[in-house]
């Protein structure tokens, strides 16, 4: 009914407002007056007068739902899957009725988490939002086969220059890793060959594409990066990469037995500068957690991270890591105050 009335109101209205406007100065003075009118009608509030009241179950037995043996959400009684329009032409209701079913979906699969899955639910203080990265999954390798090597002999779609770049790069990531996390690779019966992630085919390619397609675009005012072992090395060639963005973007960065080299890598002056200020690195260590340690770099300073062991340096030191990101980032409101206070008064003087 309420749309009827609503249609018959634009129709009327939109009559008269023609008619009006093809008269003379005091048909404008009753134009102006019915558009006055109309912006006045609030439109969501006459779609409500039929709505029904937004009160839903808080369980999901209550929305007659229910997982199957398959982790499939089905009707109870008709085992159909979860079906959006309920009630037709009534979107609003539908949509919070959707946003409370969900509500509950999320409480069930963090209880399945933590039952099935043995996780334990910690919420991060001060409202972090968190992106895991997955640095290490670049390629798969599969066996080397006749055909492989006949299509790569002959040629294939992907232009030489680029295939022969992604190999130096795939050799190049591998010889590091090596170096630095002191991995050895059993010898391989066969020969194998690496299929790359597109755009993906190394940590530090994964790191890039990860910051350019979701942490630029985030609207946090302060981000954070928690960089353990190889990641340092990642986080290094993004700031070579993308050193504005970083600096303007990143309030501060915690590494955890980092195996970065500002030498090796050619880090410049100003990016050495930026992570002696905004960077400090766990390291593994037989001192108490927090303890200076001696480094042989020109970067970040270097502490204890309370453990010798290479795996447990972010576990240990994660108190200490959320202390210094606290610390960090009331360091910046801190300067943006002063800074606003600083322009606030030179226009004063300027007005003057």
């Amino acid at each position: 009914m309420s749309i009827s009335i609503i249609s018959l109101i634009w129709l009327s209205l939109g009559i008269n407002m023609a008619q009006l406007q093809q008269g003379g100065p005091d048909e404008k003075e009753k134009t102006t007056a019915l558009k006055d009118l109309l912006s006045r009608i609030d439109l969501d509030e006459l779609m409500k007068k039929d709505e029904p009241p937004l009160e839903f179950p808080d369980t999901l037995e209550g929305f007659e739902y229910a997982f199957n043996e398959k982790g499939q959400l089905r009707h109870i009684r008709t085992g159909e899957p979860f079906v959006f329009n309920a009630r037709e032409d009534l979107h609003r209701w539908n949509q919070k009725r959707y946003e409370a079913l969900g509500e509950i979906i999320t409480k069930y699969v963090y209880e399945l988490l933590e039952k099935d899955c043995n996780l334990k639910k910690i919420s991060l203080p001060e409202g972090y939002g968190v992106i895991v990265l997955n640095p290490n999954e670049n390629y798969i390798e599969v066996e080397k086969t006749k055909s492989q090597v006949q299509s790569s002999s002959d040629g294939s779609d992907e232009p030489a220059e680029k295939r022969e770049r992604k190999d130096k790069t795939f050799k190049e990531a591998k010889k590091r890793r090596d170096f630095y996390e002191k991995y050895r690779n059993p010898q391989k019966e066969k020969e194998m060959v690496p299929l790359y992630i597109r755009d993906n085919g190394s940590p530090e390619e994964h790191l890039i594409y990860v910051w350019d397609h979701f942490i630029t675009h985030s609207a946090a005012e302060n981000t954070f990066f928690v960089a353990h072992s190889y990641g340092g090395l990642a986080f290094v060639e993004l700031m070579i990469q993308r050193e504005a963005d970083v600096k303007n973007k990143v309030t501060a960065v915690a590494l955890t037995d980092s195996v970065h080299n500002v030498w090796h890598q050619e880090a410049g002056k100003t990016i050495r500068e930026w992570m002696r200020e905004n960077c400090c690195n766990w390291v593994s260590s037989s001192e108490p957690l927090d303890t200076s340690v001696e480094s042989m770099l020109p970067d970040c300073p270097r502490v204890s991270a309370g453990t010798e062991r290479h795996e447990l340096t972010s576990w240990k030191s994660l108190p200490s890591v959320f202390k210094f990101f606290t610390e960090a980032s009331e360091a910046k409101s801190s300067s943006l105050r002063a800074a606003l206070t600083r322009r606030s008064h030179r226009i004063k003087h300027e007005e003057i």
